[in-house]
């Protein structure tokens, strides 16, 4: 049986060898890597190998290997293979070129979506455990005073240990977020988790009274509060912090770096960060939630049925387009303001639509005796219940077009359901049924299921009856 390590070299040896890899990383699902010469790229092979569940060209070559193995696979190209994780400077300057030419491709909103990625990715198994852990211990207490579970210290003690677990994470992320922000604009880590602990300190309100940003009669109302702006304050912190460490650092004499550096650095971004940018991101945090709001909490359950199905049938096509990163502020805003995520439901139902869908593909195979499509579907349809979607996507629904299209519209009636349902949950990562224990109630968690095989049915519908059984015979 092939290791992760076989797996690792075969793909390095289908992408040209080591030598044509200028760096190497992942994210949840993918090996993310960044290719000197494409031409030596043996895409076919690479697409059919055992253990790739699809590829996609990109600025960078993204391999679908899914959770869990894509991070052991790049820690293996790193301590086996040698492969670096980020890309670094040569002797070879044709080698150097191409890697800066390859990073001014991308234009500022692209490099903007991959820089919130590259912050949050790192924090999703955290986000995911700690969401799971809050819904148990919320899931005990209702139980408790339903009078289903009998209140007794076990049950107790569970639930206290598991809100204790939860709030580990999702009571200081905007520290995490700090460090990790940190690294990504090169500031000093330490330093980026302090900016993050800043944003949340109780001394920020005593701060807001003495420059009158504080109303005293509504206190969520304030100019400038503790909280205020979250992690989108954090970020744009960071990044000042970032700017202001480096120029300090150009200019101090090396012996006293360590010392003036790092205290003038927190002096001058902390004024910047609770003067100007934890109001001005707080103003952006507050007509994010309005504005959801006016889609989610509407009066009329038209408008909230509509917003969810056009949510659910367009996110997969925004996955496609990199765009999905650019919506991790906006579920960490909702959690932090609304103490709830009702956007990752929604959207959560996209993959469920693929599901339906390959499901209808799968019987048209048959009947045209396709044993390639069929075998393609019965590999990815575990993984797409369990919500790794990209197998199906890739291998199936993508390649063959409509039912990418079919899939979505089934998805939407999910998603218009759960929005209806007022579905919320306390974190997010991936969907399909592993997400079932992130919503925030039992009721919740139902609600969710029933989305899921509502755009099951939804998806498996639509496609059987919009393709033909001709479209699947020689694909």
């Amino acid at each position: 049986m092939a290791t992760n390590k076989d797996l690792a070299s075969k793909i390095i040896q289908l992408v040209g060898g080591k030598e044509n890899i200028i760096a190497a990383t992942n994210c949840m699902t993918r090996i993310r890597i960044r290719i000197k010469d494409y031409s030596k790229v043996k895409m076919e092979e690479l697409k059919s190998t055992h253990g790739v569940m699809g590829v996609v060209e990109a600025d960078t070559l993204q391999v679908v290997v899914g959770p869990g193995k894509a991070k052991k696979l790049a820690d293996i190209f790193t301590t086996e293979f040698g492969i670096s994780q980020d890309a670094v400077v040569t002797d070879d300057w044709k080698a150097n070129k191409e890697d800066v030419k390859s990073r001014h491709k991308k234009g500022p909103f692209r490099r903007a979506l991959e820089t919130i990625g590259g912050i949050f990715v790192p924090l999703i198994p955290a986000i995911i455990a700690a969401g799971i852990f809050n819904g148990f211990a919320s899931l005990i207490g209702t139980l408790i005073g339903e009078g289903t579970l009998p209140d007794v210290d076990f049950w107790n003690f569970l639930q206290t240990l598991f809100s204790l677990i939860g709030s580990a994470f999702l009571g200081y992320f905007a520290i995490f977020t700090g460090v990790n922000a940190a690294k990504r604009f090169g500031a000093t880590e330490a330093l980026g988790g302090m900016i993050g602990a800043i944003t949340i300190g109780a001394q920020i309100d005593a701060i807001s009274q003495m420059f009158g940003l504080y109303n005293e009669a509504s206190r969520l109302e304030s100019i400038l509060i503790s909280g205020k702006g979250g992690i989108i304050g954090v970020i744009l912190g960071v990044y000042i912090l970032s700017l202001i460490e480096k120029v300090i650092r150009k200019v101090i004499p090396d012996v006293l770096d360590l010392i003036v550096t790092p205290l003038v650095s927190l002096l001058l971004t902390t004024l910047v960060l609770i003067l100007v940018v934890m109001p001005i991101s707080g103003f952006i945090s507050d007509a994010l939630v309005n504005g959801l709001s006016i889609i989610i909490d509407s009066p009329y359950a038209i408008v909230r049925v509509i917003s969810g199905y056009i949510l659910a049938a367009l996110f997969l096509p925004m996955v496609l387009l990199g765009l999905h990163h650019g919506l991790i502020p906006i579920y960490a805003v909702q959690l932090e303001q609304l103490g709830g995520v009702s956007l990752f439901p929604v959207l959560a139902m996209a993959g469920a639509g693929q599901v339906g869908a390959a499901i209808a593909i799968y019987i048209k195979a048959r009947r045209v005796r396709n044993e390639r499509m069929q075998s393609i579907i019965a590999g990815g349809l575990p993984a797409g219940i369990l919500g790794i979607g990209e197998p199906l996507i890739y291998g199936v629904t993508l390649p063959l077009g409509k039912p990418f299209i079919t899939a979505g519209l089934g998805a939407g009636f999910g998603g218009a359901f759960v929005m209806l349902a007022g579905v919320t949950a306390g974190a997010w990562g991936p969907s399909g049924l592993v997400a079932i224990p992130l919503m925030q109630s039992g009721l919740k968690m139902l609600y969710y299921f029933l989305g899921i095989l509502i755009s099951y049915i939804g998806g498996f519908f639509i496609t059987y009856f919009v393709i033909k059984s001709s479209e699947i015979e020689n694909v």
